[in-house]
């Protein structure tokens, strides 16, 4: 992993599973949240140290309403946002 980036989240629109991956570059501590629309917080997928390397991550939003989120991975200054849509 040369920079930390979120790959495209599939599948997208999706329902109730999506899955991505995370590319970290150093050994770094991570969040992965994920947003509504509206900005509020309605899960944490990930809050830890991560070395360099590859991550896999599925988000299964049975719980949640039909709409567009947001998942944000950041470590130090880098983020990487993307916009996934929940289609029940």
């Amino acid at each position: 992993a040369s920079k930390f980036e979120l790959s495209s989240a599939y599948p997208n629109p999706f329902n109730p599973v999506t899955s991505f991956v995370l590319s970290v570059a150093d050994d770094v501590n991570v969040s992965i949240v994920v947003y509504n629309a509206m900005g509020q917080k309605v899960d944490v997928l990930a809050d830890e140290a991560m070395s360099r390397g590859m991550y896999s991550f599925n988000w299964n939003a049975s719980s949640m309403s039909s709409g567009v989120y947001f998942i944000r991975a950041q470590s130090g200054f880098d983020v990487s946002t993307q916009k996934i849509v929940l289609i029940k």
